[in-house]
């Protein structure tokens, strides 16, 4: 099981380098992933760290699955909103912008099905250079419970407000 695994990788990571060839090495996207979701769950984030080599916006997105848009969530008056990302995230030049969760991130909405662990998820980004000249970069998302790489362990506890003596 691992080596299927270890395959379908291999060839997602040849799709996405495909596709950034085909836009000349313009946009870079690396660790994109898509998080899974449960029967009547209707909604989920895609995640990835983007760079543009002379500079972009990332202007929208598209995907079989349901609707697709771009989104952030940020602390407001102590409170955490999330909301579409209007006129474009900048992708300054050069710079790695992460898409992660509790920030930027592609928000699938209204989805057709649930996404299962081990699938993929096609999505298409839009792009938008400083001319005005726009591009799609088209994505095989894997799908997984956490991000590919990171361990699934529980959260470490910080007990000291109990005043529990250290033993």
């Amino acid at each position: 099981m691992k080596f299927k695994s270890l395959m379908t990788a291999v060839a997602l990571v040849g799709t996405a380098a495909a596709a950034c060839a085909a836009h000349g090495d313009a946009i870079d996207v690396q660790n994109a992933w898509a998080r899974t979701t449960v029967p009547g769950q209707q909604a989920t984030g895609a995640f990835m760290t983007i760079t543009a080599k002379d500079g972009a916006k990332l202007v929208g997105a598209t995907s079989a699955v349901g609707v697709a848009q771009v989104h952030e969530m940020k602390m407001e008056n102590g409170i955490m909103k999330m909301n579409e990302v209007k006129g474009g995230l900048d992708l300054p030049a050069g710079k790695a912008v992460e898409l992660k969760p509790g920030g930027y991130h592609v928000m699938l909405m209204d989805l057709k099905a649930p996404l299962a662990k081990e699938t993929t998820v096609p999505l298409t980004l839009m792009f938008k250079d400083a001319k005005g000249v726009e591009s799609k970069l088209e994505l095989k998302v894997p799908v997984a419970a956490v991000a590919p790489g990171a361990a699934a362990k529980p959260a470490a506890m910080d007990h000291s407000m109990h005043m529990m003596p250290a033993k």
